[in-house]
């Protein structure tokens, strides 16, 4: 871990990854460190903004490795029950060469990690996707899929929190709120969670 000093209020912390800076963050928030002002997650690195008046930085750099191991904790993780009757299922599985319910199986496997968040607020990017099911993105994208709709492209999988344009491939859809501005936390999910997909009966 590394740290630098941003000007007088700020202090960057390089991560090992994202699930590293999740994990800061996340420990920061509970240690309730006065002064502090803003904490900023990037793909590895948390950027800690404080009223230096109030905070000691070069002190609080030095204290995070020990900060982080007292309060490391097993990722968080969901699990979502997804209905696939999605709009590409059919399609998908004919040019997988597999039958619909191969394809469901296979997607419901593996425990996803969310990589990052993009593309709209809460839309998570997850990883672990079975190699058997990546296709590319669609030539044409659609201006308009369904909120709450569960897609693949590429080495991802991914929900849909609202409704929105998209050219992913569509396999079904879950009841999941993952981003809400009235919460503490908008966004349900963070970098380094694990998901699960479960198929609704």
């Amino acid at each position: 871990m590394k740290t630098r000093l941003m000007g007088e209020g700020g202090l960057l912390v390089e991560t090992a990854d994202a699930t590293e800076a999740q994990a800061l963050r996340r420990v920061l928030l509970q240690r309730r460190i006065p002064g502090l002002r803003e904490l900023i997650p990037g793909y590895a690195s948390l950027l800690i903004v404080a009223d230096p008046l109030s905070t000691d930085l070069e002190a609080l750099a030095a204290d995070l490795p020990a900060r982080l191991d007292a309060g490391a904790a097993r990722p968080r993780e969901h699990q979502f029950t997804v209905r696939y009757d999605g709009e590409d299922i059919e399609a998908v599985a004919k040019r997988l060469d597999m039958d619909a319910r191969e394809l469901v199986q296979r997607h419901v496997t593996p425990t996803y990690t969310v990589a990052f968040l993009g593309f709209a607020p809460g839309f998570p990017y997850l990883t672990g996707l079975d190699p058997a099911l990546r296709l590319p993105r669609l030539g044409r994208p659609r201006t308009l899929v369904p909120a709450g709709s569960v897609a693949m492209a590429d080495e991802f999988t991914g929900i849909y929190p609202e409704a929105m344009p998209g050219g992913w491939h569509l396999l079904g859809h879950c009841e999941a709120q993952l981003f809400d501005v009235t919460r503490t936390e908008p966004a349900l999910l963070a970098p380094g969670d694990r998901v699960r997909f479960k198929a609704a009966s």
